[in-house]
This record gives C-alpha cells, sequence and structure tokens, in this order.
C-alpha cells in the first residue's frame, strides 16, 4: 500500500519504515438505524469463513509480489482460479505502466580526501558516471543558478523549499552532470523524484552532516567528485485487474446501483506482503464467496486491483477506462488495505476528503449493532480508493493504525497474521454491504459525492 496523503485532520508521521496517524475519531450519527445484531447480520456473520481468508493469505504470501513480475501474474492466476471456484464469471484486465529498476550499485568518492560516503538513489534516478567539479548550488531553485554555469559538473544541494525533481531538473538545464541533495534534518533522506525523464541526471542523496561538511570543503577549495549509479532502469510493463462481478439475483425487483470491493494484489519489492495486501486480497475473495448465493438487489463488484504500489496504477486505470453511465451508478466502494496484522493499532476508515459518506454510514451502523461503537474514519489518500473518491463516488479505505512495524518489510509474514482482526473486519463489511445491497431494503437515498482532487501519488516528505 502507498500510504496516505494526509489532510490536516491528522498528524501523520513516517519513521523506521513505518507510519501512524494521530486519529480523533469523528463522531457521525449514522442515517441507518443502529440496532442490535439481528438475523440479516447473521446471515453475514455465520458463513463467514476466516480460515478461508487465512488460507488464501498463507498462499499469496509465499513470495513477493512486485507489479508487473511473473509473481504477481502467479496471485492474479490464483485469484481468478479462486473467483471461478466459487461460480463467478471473471475478467482479468491488463494495463501498462512504467516500472523503476533501482540501481545495483551508487558510489561516491572526492578526489584525494579518503572520505567514505552512504549515499542513497533517488527512485527515478537515472544510471551514470561522472568525474567533475563539486559545485555547491544552495536549494537549488532556478533563480539561485541563473547565473551558475554547472556543464559538466556536480551539484551539491540541500534539500527543502522545492521538490527533489526540480533541484535535479533545474541543475541538468543549467549543464550538471550529476547532482548529489542533502538532508536538511537528521537521518537518511529516502525520496522519490515522482517520475521517469529523460531530462535527468544521477542523483544520490547524503545525510545531513556529509552534506553540510562538503559544502563547508567545496567554499574553502575545489574538489573534484566521483559518482556512479549502476544498474537503474525505467521499463513498460504490464499488471493487471482481476475483476468477479455478482449480478443482481432477481433482476425485475433489481435497483440500478453497484456496489464495489476491491484491495491490491501487488507487493512491495523484498516484501511478502501478507498484510499489506493479501489480507486485503483475501478479504475480498472471501466476501465474494460469501455474497454467491445470497440474494441481493444490487450489483456487487469484487476486484483486486494491480500495481498499487507504484501509485494507485491499477484502480485509477479501472475507473478511467468505466462508461459515465456506470460511474453514475457506484454508489459505494469499500477498499480493504492492510486489514489482519496481529500488531497493527485499532480499525479505522480513512476517506479522500475526511468527510463521511455512505461507507463510513453503513460501516459505522454495522460496527455499532456487532461491537457496540462505531469505528472512526478520517482523512488519508494514498490507497485505491482514492481514484474512485476522485470520480465522485462514495468510497473508504479499512486499515488498522497505527500500522505494523514491518510495514514494507521482508518481515510482513503470515505468522503476524490476527484471525481475530480478519473476522472483525469481514463481519463488520460483510455486514455493511449487506445492509445496502439486500432486498427490501428501504434506507437512506444516495446523495452522489462530490468529485474530490487528492495529491495521492507519493508521501509529501518523499518528493522534497
Amino acid at each position: 500500500m502507498k500510504k496516505p496523503v494526509l489532510k490536516l485532520t491528522i498528524a501523520a508521521a513516517i519513521t523506521a519504515g513505518t507510519f501512524s496517524f494521530q486519529v480523533a475519531a469523528v463522531q457521525v450519527k449514522p442515517v441507518y438505524a443502529q440496532q442490535p445484531v439481528n438475523v440479516l447480520d447473521h446471515k453475514i456473520v455465520q458463513h463467514f469463513n476466516v480460515e478461508n481468508v487465512y488460507q488464501n493469505i498463507d498462499y499469496l504470501s509465499k513470495e513477493p509480489r512486485i507489479a508487473g513480475t511473473e509473481s504477481e501474474e502467479k496471485a492474479v492466476q490464483y485469484i481468478q482460479s479462486q473467483f471461478q471456484s466459487y461460480g463467478y464469471e471473471t475478467e482479468i484486465q491488463p494495463f501498462t505502466f512504467l516500472s523503476y529498476t533501482e540501481p545495483e550499485s551508487i558510489f561516491l568518492s572526492i578526489k584525494g580526501s579518503g572520505e567514505t560516503f552512504t549515499p542513497s538513489a533517488f527512485t527515478y534516478t537515472v544510471s551514470g558516471s561522472i568525474t567533475g567539479e563539486l559545485a555547491v548550488a544552495g536549494l537549488g531553485k532556478k533563480e539561485e543558478l541563473a547565473d551558475s554555469n554547472l556543464t559538466g559538473k556536480i551539484a551539491l544541494i540541500q534539500r527543502g523549499e522545492i521538490s527533489f525533481a526540480e533541484k535535479v531538473l533545474n541543475a541538468a538545464e543549467k549543464g550538471a552532470a550529476g547532482v548529489i541533495i542533502y538532508n536538511n534534518t537528521d537521518g537518511a533522506l529516502n525520496g522519490t523524484l515522482g517520475e521517469a525523464n529523460d531530462a535527468y541526471v544521477p542523483a544520490v542523496s547524503l545525510t545531513k552532516a556529509e552534506g553540510e561538511a562538503l559544502a563547508a570543503k567545496a567554499a574553502a577549495e575545489t574538489l573534484t567528485a566521483s559518482l556512479t549509479v549502476e544498474g537503474a532502469s525505467v521499463d513498460e510493463k504490464t499488471s493487471h485487474n482481476v475483476i468477479a462481478v455478482k449480478k443482481p439475483t432477481n433482476q425485475t425487483k433489481a435497483t440500478n446501483d453497484i456496489i464495489v470491493v476491491g484491495a491490491h494484489h501487488d507487493s512491495v519489492p523484498g516484501a511478502p506482503g501478507a498484510n499489506d495486501d493479501a489480507s486485503g486480497s483475501a478479504m475480498t475473495l472471501e466476501l465474494a464467496r460469501l455474497f454467491k448465493d445470497i440474494p441481493t438487489d444490487t450489483e456487487l463488484r469484487f476486484i483486486t486491483f494491480g500495481a498499487e504500489e507504484v501509485g494507485l496504477v491499477g484502480s485509477q486505470y479501472y475507473v478511467d477506462g468505466l462508461p459515465e453511465e456506470e460511474v453514475s451508478r457506484m454508489i459505494a466502494n469499500f477498499n480493504l488495505d492492510m486489514v489482519g496484522s496481529r500488531d497493527a493499532g485499532d480499525l479505522v476508515m480513512m476517506t479522500a476528503d475526511g468527510e463521511p459518506n455512505l461507507v463510513t454510514e453503513l460501516a459505522q451502523a454495522s460496527s455499532t449493532r456487532l461491537n457496540g461503537e462505531a469505528i472512526p474514519y478520517l482523512a488519508g489518500g494514498r490507497s485505491d480508493h482514492v481514484p474512485f473518491a476522485e470520480a465522485g463516488v462514495p468510497a473508504a479505505l479499512f486499515i488498522h493504525d497505527p500500522a505494523e512495524p514491518w510495514y514494507h518489510t521482508p518481515d510482513d509474514t503470515i505468522d503476524k497474521i490476527s484471525k481475530e482482526k480478519l473476522q472483525d473486519v469481514g463481519e463488520i463489511v460483510g455486514t455493511a454491504i449487506y445492509e445496502k445491497a439486500r432486498f427490501d431494503n428501504q434506507g437512506i437515498k444516495v446523495k452522489k459525492a462530490s468529485k474530490v482532487s487528492v495529491p495521492h501519488l507519493y508521501h509529501n516528505e518523499d518528493i522534497q
């Protein structure tokens, strides 16, 4: 999961490979009556099988499922076979995207200094080998470099004020053959240039201490630097969405509504992704199995998306390809991302604009009936509910907060998964969907959500 870009309603911190949110529960009186658990809830609760979810997580998390790779393709085929085993006709929807391969090696040295450095590469930096004068270039802003000639030089730039990509492009425009950006705070600098660009030159990062020391020396004497980045590349690859659709049971009594239930099946390099997001994919599969033979008056679409980790590519492709008529019929998107870690925090919902919608109302009502309290919601993006929200579909992400310590690491494995948390999420989401999708539901009329604009590809501190 590319985890949330947040509004001012919460404070976000990403440290040591984890993220957490300071959440203030937003109490909204659900439009749906908060009644005790009833026979209709039991239809879902009694038939939800957490062992199915756990077994599917176990299968999917045997290895990382990096978008565009053979391991992701295996996951796609498995998910399709599971949908088909429940009786669904399925569609595998291919799409292409630009995939970045990280460098195999990075080397930086200063002639005659004998110093050793530990540079990191920015995502989307390019390969190259340069030796040239080290030129101090401030913050790398256009106005700072207006009178500079950086031809053949390696620009030393401080982090801050503008994005990393702008710094690299501004220096390259003045002739720089390479760029070093050093941090403006303690700790390592791990960032992204945002997207591929033919105008980039090799760019690496240093710590604040390393960069300040180099800047001081370069101001006092001429330094010659050698910078090598090897193995970085950008290639076009193919990923897939997997789609299963349940039409209304009785077309003569059907509504015209569509509910989308989904998750992403890809993971980041090196991470088996048991929680992120085999848990959401397995939950989507189980809900599809559960609803296959339950009468409903609403069309249900169960989808696992590819290439979420590289910028919500699969879900954006799916939404962009929908006819406007279908988008207008979509009344809810339930997005399941990281829903099973034993050491993550409590269940919360995130909406792209931080406002309540049909999904939050249904889930707050169902959680109140089942557990005696409503799930809080807050503002958050960077997952597959965002393209739906941007298209005007009421959408929410279901996730536990704070995240587990091994988020995006090799330790995101099946032994960290909690069946109790899976059961809780399955019951809440399943009964929330059924409350709206069942026959003879005289609930509220759905008010179409406003389209929202969310900067959802990267967290702000990743790009500047």
